[in-house]
């Protein structure tokens, strides 16, 4: 089976038996807050393609397309469930249908906007943006807790000097191990991570 058609169905299936909790998640968003249940955003795809990458809104609408780009866990434009939907990560399941529309992958280097890929050294930049961005991948099991990593008073600069160069090594890991049992190994990670906060990351 090649990759694309595992992504096929596996989002495919996993839009299917997820669709009550999706319809579910919406709604509450829209209880809680007002705005929009889906927070959209330009990002970076493969070859350098921009896309519009959907995630359920956990923030206020009048704040979230704004700056600051990063969150950290301090943020006061976090809404109540938005709290909820990043530390479970249900935030991310609107992806899924990114999967299905071939602009992502379930596992490969998490997409970045385009401000933090102009960072990226030239050699780095063209081999993270050789594969489509994933859903999860090593660096997203590594820093699983980002927002609280981030700091309060600098979170620009914690993220540009101290996060971004590790997940740019994790990111280029993940590429030349990629294979099918690869992105198996990290999705059974991903679940067991979402299900035992205590998991180590790889």
């Amino acid at each position: 089976m090649t990759k694309r058609a595992f992504d096929l169905v596996l989002a495919g299936v996993g839009l299917l038996v997820l669709s009550p909790l999706l319809v579910l998640v919406a709604a509450w968003i829209r209880l809680d807050s007002p705005g929009p249940a889906l927070f959209r955003q330009e990002r970076v795809g493969r070859y350098g393609r921009p896309f519009t990458m959907l995630k359920f809104r956990s923030m206020r609408a009048a704040a979230a397309s704004g700056d600051p780009l990063l969150t950290a866990e301090s943020d006061i434009r976090v809404t109540r469930a938005g709290k909820f939907l990043r530390r479970t990560k249900l935030d991310e399941l609107p992806q899924l249908l990114n999967v299905v529309r071939g602009e992502m992958s379930l596992v490969g280097p998490r997409p970045e906007v385009a401000r933090y890929v102009e960072l990226y050294p030239p050699h780095v930049r063209a081999t993270v943006l050789s594969v489509r961005p994933g859903i999860t991948d090593y660096a997203a099991l590594a820093f699983r807790d980002e927002s609280a990593l981030l700091g309060r008073t600098d979170p620009e600069g914690v993220y540009v000097e101290t996060i971004l160069p590790r997940k740019l090594e994790l990111y280029q890991r993940y590429v030349a191990e990629q294979s099918l049992g690869t992105d198996l190994r990290l999705i059974f990670m991903t679940v067991r991570m979402l299900v035992r906060r205590d998991v180590a990351p790889p």
